[in-house]
Order: C-alpha cells, then structure tokens, then sequence
C-alpha cells in the first residue's frame, strides 16, 4: 500500500499548480515532510491526509489505490 500511496501522491504533486513549500503550507507540515511522504513509508496523519487529497482535488480513494478516479 505504501508503494501506491507514494506514487500517486508523487504524480500528483508533480502536476498540482503549487510548489512543494506552498502545498506544505496548505496542509500545515514542513516541505520536508511532503518529501518524506513520497520518499520514505512515512504516511501523513489523518488530517493531513485529508488536506492533501482537498487541496490536490482528489478522492482519498484514489490517493489510497482503491479506485481509478
């Protein structure tokens, strides 16, 4: 799971229009940490899973491989 969480979040990303910094900002973690989230098997807490998925305008389904949009 972690390795699909990773790749979607890090597709995402790639085409969201913000930049690493100002998405971590939306979300209220460290750039580091956004990094860590695609990078490592670090998953982010709940409520920040959450934000990711509004700010990225995705179905937390998708994000967690449960579904093809």
């Amino acid at each position: 799971m972690y390795e699909i969480i990773k790749a979607r979040l890090s597709e995402e990303l790639k085409h969201c229009p913000f930049t690493k910094t100002e998405m971590a900002k939306r979300v209220g973690v460290s750039p580091e940490m956004i990094t860590q989230y695609i990078t490592t098997k670090k998953l982010p807490k709940l409520d920040t899973f959450a934000k990711l998925c509004k700010e990225l305008d995705l179905p937390a389904t998708y994000i967690l491989g449960l579904s093809d949009i």
